[in-house]
Formats: structure tokens, sequence, C-alpha cells
């Protein structure tokens, strides 16, 4: 079974899901991995493919990291793979959607937030845990979550750890809509619709112009958080087997 489904529809929109369903959508390197050669793909395809949806299988977009791969040992490629995939995903040419329902916690927050839209179902649950496990963001949740909503806002959601609900995330400025699960898909589609709809060279002038504009500083502060930043906490397996437990 491969970790990422890819459907490619009508008004050149392209569909990809997280498919490990099973393990909520964790994380793992190999995820990464196969996430990484559709979105290299997809960037080489601004002919055919004019807006993404990015969504997950089963009951939750993402439970986040695969702790349990770290645990044992996995490693992705390259020291910032993770990371680095992150920032392709948000140098697609093309507009890319996140459709967000269930559990959205940390690493995959971080993934939905280099989405440039994102719709949530009423199931959605939104959280950045690296406290709970003793660790310090690498993939740009410290510059990427401030500029969407705030740094105030965003200190408050790092410091707590709290779960958002998909409508409070319309109500931050995480997403731009909430709408029942049943009709989370739809909704992405006819938003991407009304894309490609418009001239898809403007689609891609005006991502890329808004992204210099509001990237300006972010490359340094990207780097600053991955090459700088603290590392995880001397308890952080106890923590994680503690979770485990529960």
């Amino acid at each position: 079974m491969t970790d990422i489904l890819r459907e490619d529809r009508d008004h050149g929109i392209t569909i990809l899901s997280l498919n490990r369903p099973d393990a909520l959508n964790a994380l793992s390197p190999a995820l990464f991995m196969a996430l990484r050669a559709e979105v290299d793909r997809i960037a080489q395809e601004i002919e055919s493919v004019g807006c993404v949806i990015l969504r997950g299988e089963g009951r939750s977009f993402s439970a986040g990291n695969d702790l349990k791969a770290i645990q044992a040992g996995q490693k992705p490629p390259s020291a910032h793979f993770q990371a680095e995939t992150l920032e392709a995903i948000e140098r697609l040419p093309q507009p890319v959607i996140a459709a967000v329902q269930g559990h959205c916690y940390t690493g995959s927050l971080e993934l939905a937030l280099a989405c440039d839209l994102m719709i949530t179902g009423e199931s959605a649950k939104l959280a950045d845990t690296h406290g709970k496990w003793g660790m310090a963001p690498t993939w740009g949740m410290s510059q990427r979550l401030p500029r969407r909503i705030g740094v105030v806002k965003a200190k408050e959601m790092m410091f707590s750890g709290r779960t958002i609900s998909g409508q409070e995330a319309v109500e931050l400025g995480i997403a731009n809509q909430c709408v029942a699960d049943d009709d989370l898909l739809s909704a992405a589609i006819e938003m991407a619709e009304s894309f490609t709809r418009n001239s898809w060279h403007t689609l891609r002038a005006d991502k890329a112009l808004i992204n210099v504009g509001q990237n300006h500083f972010l490359n340094d502060g990207l780097i600053e958080e991955r090459e700088n930043g603290p590392g995880v906490a001397p308890d952080m397996n106890d923590r994680i087997k503690a979770g485990f437990k529960r």
C-alpha cells in the first residue's frame, strides 16, 4: 500500500492523500519520501495541474510525527528532509489547500500550515504538542504559525499545547472555513475549482508575489529554528513511553 495516493481530477485539480489511516496518517520518514516525490513532480506540471488539495484518508488528517518511528530509529534521507519537504510544498507554483479532519497535531499542523489555505471539518482537532513531548519545533511552527495568526495567539497555542476545534481554527485565522466532515472534500474541490477557472498564470504569479513579500525574512527564521534550536528535552523518550501507556 502506497503512503501517498494521487488523484488527478477535472479542471486541473490534483488531490494528494496521506494514506496510513490505520496509524492516523502518522508522518513517518517513508510517507515524507513519498510525499516529496509527488510534490517535486507536481512542481514541474504547471500546464496540467492548477491547484492541489492535501488531505488524509480515514478519520484524521494526521496525528503528527510518527513517534514510534522515532523510537525505532527510523531516519529520513537527510537531517532536515521533513522541513525541506514542507518548504517544497510552500514553493509549489500552484495553490495548495489543506483539507483537515480529525487529528492535526504538531508535525501535521506544521504540514497544513505549509499549504496556502485550509478548510477544516467539524471534527478537526488542531494543536502544537511539542511541549508535551519535550521537543522544540524544527519544521517551521515558530515561523509559520505567528505569520498566520499573529504572535500573541501563536504563543498562547504553542506555550499551552491546547487543542482547538475546526471552527476555532477559522476564528483564529488558521483556516478559511469549517464544514461538516462529509462535505470537507467537496468544499475543498469547490474552492479549488473557483481558482482554476481563472488564469493559471495569474494564480502562480499571485502566489509567488505574496510569498516573496510575506517570506522576506522567513528563510532566516526557518534556518534559525532548525539549526540553532535547543533540540529535544532530556526526558523526551520517557515522555513518549508514558504517552503510549495511557
